[in-house]
């Protein structure tokens, strides 16, 4: 059978533990598939440790791992991928918001041969102005500068083929951004929406501040996957901007002095052609730079600069 791993962060879930396993079993018990759900415990504070200790005892199909402290979702998520098993990885949040019953639906999308899943929370049981409204807004931004169209990309209850996600390493919050990296790589993206719970135990570890966050994510996320295997692309455009605005402040301030309107010492034209020229020169140094450094990544790792999703008639390479 088809094994599915499930990974699973917590923080400070003591009382929803007991719940989440009996949810989970009864939800894919009967199942087409087997199943080994990867417990994530991100430095918790309560008595979480020892009822996920408990649970593994328990049932051999609950797997747990002890970070040394908090580290975040984002690295806890890494963590569980990291160690899943199964030839489909699911995602999903341990505060019994996200409906196990829903993983049969997800995995199924795959199946038919989709790379990604995404849930979508169509009927979200959050509060309006504190957590909808500034998701509905990230998620507009997020599908507006990544190209790629998602309703909720804060939904943590997705699926994924292993091999879309097994190399993606990252950081921050940037775990909403799994579906961007792996369309990148050429991966089938779907959506379905799912069902979703108010929060009734524990207390919600996230807030307005997230939003910030996100988008910060964002534009790190972009350079990365569309510039960063050519920094000088940014780097040299607005080094050449920089020197174009150089020349125009110099040949304005020629102008000037000769049509008798202003001498040079009273304008800021000659310090603006200076300081557009130093700032375009040193732009277009670094670029150079940044270029030596992804060459030097690249190289001695000997990462490709392309993916392959399969060969025919060809023996995989050594």
């Amino acid at each position: 059978m088809m094994l599915v791993s499930i990974v699973i962060p917590i923080f400070n879930e003591e009382e929803s533990i007991g719940i989440l396993y009996e949810k989970v079993t009864k939800a894919l018990d009967r199942a087409d598939f087997s199943f080994e759900v990867i417990l994530v415990n991100d430095g918790s504070t309560d008595a979480s440790d020892e009822k996920l200790r408990e649970l593994a005892q328990q049932d051999e199909r609950f797997k747990i791992i002890t970070l040394r402290r908090n580290f975040g979702q984002t690295s806890a998520m890494m963590a569980g991928f990291d160690f899943a098993s199964g030839e489909i990885i699911v995602p999903m949040d341990g505060d019994l918001q996200n409906d196990p019953c829903d993983i049969p639906k997800l995995t199924d999308k795959i199946q038919e041969g989709y790379d990604v899943c995404s849930g979508w929370r169509e009927n979200r049981k959050d509060r309006t102005i504190t957590r909808k409204i500034p998701s509905w807004i990230a998620n507009r931004l997020i599908s507006k500068v990544s190209g790629v169209r998602l309703h909720d990309y804060g939904c943590t209850l997705k699926a994924y083929r292993s091999e879309v996600i097994k190399g993606v390493r990252l950081y921050g919050e940037m775990h909403r951004f799994i579906p961007i990296h792996a369309r990148w790589q050429g991966a089938k993206i779907t959506e379905i929406p799912v069902r979703h719970h108010p929060r009734t135990r524990g207390k919600s570890k996230y807030g307005m501040e997230r939003t910030l966050k996100v988008i910060l994510d964002l534009m790190v996320l972009m350079f990365f996957l569309t510039l960063s295997n050519k920094p000088i692309y940014i780097f040299g455009s607005f080094g050449f901007l920089n020197i174009v605005m150089a020349f125009l402040s110099f040949f304005l301030m020629i102008y000037y002095k000769y049509s008798g309107q202003a001498t040079f010492i009273q304008t800021p034209l000659p310090q603006l052609a200076v300081l557009f020229f130093l700032m375009g020169f040193i732009s277009i140094l670094m670029g150079f730079l940044a270029e030596i450094l992804m060459r030097t990544y690249y190289e001695s790792q000997n990462k490709p600069t392309y993916l392959i999703r399969e060969t025919i008639n060809l023996e995989k390479k050594k």
